[in-house]
Order: structure tokens, then sequence, then C-alpha cells
């Protein structure tokens, strides 16, 4: 098997199985692959939807379909599906994670697999994402720090040009490249050597931060990171978690995911470094707007979330 596309649900059967109808042709179109579709224990029917999608589609000779057994996160169900791979007979070469909210266009699989194939440095790779409208999503990155937290909270034009190297969200590249820390995982292709050299998804992480993570053991261990701009998907932002509302709070399994990843990767003086830093951003953002008498367009209540969250997890 050279590929095992992956596809994780949570109560949103509809759109994973719309998602399989843009992958199915992908899949046979390449040949020696197979999807993966994990329903991370919705408890709403989405299992059942599920399955009888498959078999309404007639395509259970290529998609196996997984319960989860509980809702562990993003990254603990999306190893139910590469645990799956990786003990099949005959293991894939490449695990093709897509969320369900993401709808691979033609000939995205293709470039993918052509790239690792003539780049054997690069262990992960992603692909041009868009919204369904045709605006571009961030889908390469740089890693989190003190400087860029300063520069995400604090949303002001002269630190944000004087940090501009530091900022997590990179401007979309025009081409092709390795060149990137970390990739978006609503499209993410992981070679198996990478899984098998530095393990799967770190599960401490529920949501958030869990590619992040992946990404950076990945290059710790010598492999490379890219964006293919040839392979794209186009992508629902938030359908699923709906964080991307600017009116919904922000929920604590983020603040956890954050503090976790520093602590992992930075230890506990840089993680309270970045706490400060996010702080300060967010309190000068804070009195800028009331300043200049304008509404809030922060999530609610964002200062005040974030210090109970660090008081509470010191």
């Amino acid at each position: 098997m050279r590929v095992q596309a992956c596809l994780l649900n949570y109560k949103t059967a509809p759109l994973t199985l719309r998602a399989l109808d843009a992958l199915v042709p992908e899949v046979r179109a390449l040949g020696g692959a197979r999807i993966c579709v994990v329903d991370n224990d919705s408890q709403d029917g989405s299992f059942e939807a599920l399955k009888g999608g498959v078999a309404e589609r007639g395509v259970g000779e290529l998609v196996d379909v997984l319960q989860s057994g509980r809702n562990g996160g993003y990254g603990f169900g999306n190893n139910v599906a590469l645990r799956h791979a990786l003990a099949s007979p005959s293991p894939p070469e490449y695990c093709w994670l897509v969320n369900s909210d993401a709808f691979v266009e033609p000939g995205a699989l293709a470039a993918l697999v052509h790239y690792l194939d003539l780049h054997p440095e690069v262990g992960i790779a992603s692909g041009y994402v868009h919204g369904t409208d045709g605006s571009p999503h961030t889908a390469a990155f740089t890693f989190p720090s003190v400087w860029s937290e300063i520069e995400g909270s604090a949303r002001f034009g002269p630190i944000s040009r004087l940090l501009a190297a530091r900022r997590v969200a990179r401007a979309v590249p025009e081409r092709s490249t390795d060149d990137v820390d970390w990739v978006s995982g609503a499209s993410m292709m992981i070679r198996r050597s990478v899984l098998e050299r530095v393990g799967l998804f770190d599960e401490t992480f529920f949501l958030y931060f869990e590619e992040t993570d992946l990404c950076r053991r990945a290059r710790a261990a010598g492999f490379r990171i890219a964006f293919v701009r040839e392979a794209s998907v186009a992508h629902l932002h938030g359908a699923s978690t709906g964080v991307g509302n600017l009116k919904r709070r922000t929920p604590g399994y983020l603040f956890d995911s954050r503090r976790h990843y520093f602590l992992k990767h930075h230890g506990r003086p840089y993680l309270w470094a970045a706490n400060v830093a996010r702080g300060l951003g967010l309190a000068s953002f804070r009195v800028r707007r009331r300043l200049q008498g304008k509404a809030d367009p922060d999530y609610q209540r964002a200062l005040t979330d974030f210090v109970a969250h660090c008081l509470k997890h010191p």
C-alpha cells in the first residue's frame, strides 16, 4: 500500500461523507491506496451514518470505518487511523490526514506523493488550503515563540512589522518549498518512517498544537517539512470547532494545548515568559481599542480568560 488517507469525524457525518466523495476518485486514480474513516465517539449516530454512507456508495473495498471508543481529541482519533495503517500486512509509505471539513481537489494526492517521492529528506508535507470561496488560508507556519506571542496578541502595526519574521502565520508561498517549520493538519501527508522514528501524535493535546508538536519532533529527527503548492484543498475553517467565530470565547483546551507545547519544548521559565508577553499584548490591545472608542473584536473576555487559565495552571 502506498497511501492510507485518514478522515476523522466528530458529529459531522454529512461533511465527512462529502470529504470522502472528494477523496475516493483521488485514491482510485493513484492505485495502491485506501481510506480509513474514524468516528471519534460522536454518539449521535455518526458511526452508523458513515458505515451506511460507505455501503451506499459501494466503496467498501477502499474504505474502512472505525470507532475510536472515546473522544480523546484530534491526535487521539487520528492515532487510531495511523495505528490501523501501521498494523496492516502492507503498511503504507505515506499517511494522508484530511480534515472532515476539507475537500481535496483533483491531483492533490498525486502531487503530494510525487513531491515526497522526489524529496526523501521531507518527512511531512501539506498543500495549498483555501476557502470554498477561493480565499487562501494559511497553511505554512513558523514555530510559536515569546516573540510571536507579543506580535499575535498586541495586533499593533509597528510591532507586527518589527517581528514579521517571528509571526506564526506565514504568507502563502507562491511555489512549493520545504523551508517551513510546520504545516496545516487540514491536509497533512506523513512519511511512515517519521512515525516509526518519532512516534504518533502526542495525545496530551486535545485539539490544536498537535501538528505543531509532530512537525517539531520530525524536524528534530532530521526531516524537513514541505508546502506543496500544487496539492489544493478547499477548507471550511472551524466548521467542527467554531473557534474561528470571534463571538465565541476561547475554549480551555486551546489554552491547555498552548501550555503543554511551551512546557514540552521550552520549559517552565520560557512558558511564563510567553505568558507575560501574551498578557501584555492582550492588555495593550484592549486599552488601545477602548481609547479608540471601538468595540472589541477579540474573543469575549480574552484577557480575563487567559489570565485565569495561567493562574489556575502555573
